[in-house]
């Protein structure tokens, strides 16, 4: 018998560590610029609601207390402008990558199903559809697979890691044309509040989806809006069906978010400011970072939104990467997405404004 792992590729962050060394050995120390985990502190107001509920021996539910629900059904409407959400169309997740790597076993795919994701993408969506024996097609435009035996479409809007956002009419038309071929829809919303130079939308919006939530599901999570990444706190929306299925499903499995999460998502959905705050010092970063890979020759494409600069400088990812640790700055390569990155390089926005301005400072220096 095969282990599991034999089905996966080899963990790609594992190719990075030389990169990391040489840009951790720089005398100015490391500006960490590959993942793009938070570094800003939790907000008060959260870590307050997180200690409030510590004294919680008792086993939580996976389909959330009652006020997590509500917090979820008015965010949902209020920040996504989706109609008539109830609390059988939300389901809490524990982290989103948790969803996407399990997706496809829960929902009972297996050989000769399909998943589609697109060609430049988060590497989970593959890993989902390998744990479950299913197949994995790429696409640039999904209208244009062909549908049998499709059973999984990956939406990601604004998109990890090229930052490109799909308006209305895209997502509209996309959506229309998997309802046709009965093909279920999970969209990746994640960075949906990281909108820069576009306005980001949900496939729950009434102008995508008409007002009807039918095979359509969106993916969101707190780790970057709200810095709670360590927390894992996410939730899925959508199609009362399809939740409703994999509610009992994970309810077999164990898989719940703690009590004090719970209680934390209910605080970070009832607050906009943090989140303002927190936009603000991306935005800044964003900028500062974005002038100074230009200024040294860089080229930047799509990046309207999320928490990335998709660059190039016209030579193979690997490359850039070595030239940027060298300088003691670490990115991600493009390639780490899918081969249509091999030229490209990954930058996150998510390290401290003394690091970025490290940064800034470095490249400018040449």
């Amino acid at each position: 018998m095969s282990a599991v792992s034999d089905r996966l590729p080899v963990f790609p962050w594992d190719k990075l560590e030389p990169f990391k060394a040489t840009a951790a050995a720089h005398p100015g120390g490391i500006v960490d610029l590959s993942v793009g985990t938070p570094v800003d502190p939790v907000p008060e107001l959260i870590q307050k609601a997180l200690v409030a509920a510590a004294d919680s021996p008792g086993y939580p539910t996976v389909w959330g207390t009652p006020e997590l629900r509500d917090a979820l059904t008015g965010w949902v409407e209020r920040r996504l402008g989706a109609r008539d959400i109830t609390h059988q169309h939300v389901l809490p997740i524990v982290g989103s990558k948790e969803l996407v790597a399990w997706l496809p076993t829960q929902l009972g795919l297996g050989p000769g199903d399909k998943v589609a994701y697109p060609r430049l993408a988060y590497p989970t969506y593959e890993v989902g559809a390998r744990l479950a024996r299913a197949d994995h097609v790429v696409y640039d435009d999904p209208t244009e697979l062909d549908p049998t035996d499709l059973k999984l479409l990956w939406l990601n809007s604004p998109s990890n890691p090229t930052g490109r956002v799909l308006s209305a009419p895209e997502l509209a038309r996309i959506v229309a044309w998997a309802r046709e071929h009965d093909i279920l829809v999970f969209s990746d919303e994640c960075y949906l509040e990281l909108g820069w130079e576009a306005d980001p939308v949900s496939v729950l919006h009434p102008d995508v989806c008409g007002g009807s939530y039918e095979g359509i599901v969106s993916v969101h999570s707190l780790s970057k809006r709200s810095n709670l990444a360590g927390y894992r706190a996410a939730f899925l929306a959508g199609d009362p069906a399809v939740l409703g299925d994999l509610l009992q499903i994970r309810k077999h499995g164990g898989m719940m978010t703690s009590a004090p999460t719970q209680a934390a998502v209910v605080a970070a959905l009832g607050d906009d400011v943090h989140v303002r705050e927190q936009r603000e010092r991306y935005a800044a970063r964003r900028t500062a970072l974005r002038e100074a890979l230009l200024r040294h020759g860089f080229r930047i494409e799509h990046s309207e939104a999320s928490l990335y600069l998709w660059a190039t400088r016209g030579e193979s990812c690997w490359d850039t990467v070595a030239y940027l640790a060298e300088l003691g700055i670490l990115v991600a390569p493009g390639d780490f997405y899918g081969e249509a990155g091999e030229n490209f390089v990954r930058v996150a926005l998510t390290a401290t404004d003394e690091r970025v301005a490290a940064a800034v400072e470095r490249l400018a220096a040449l």
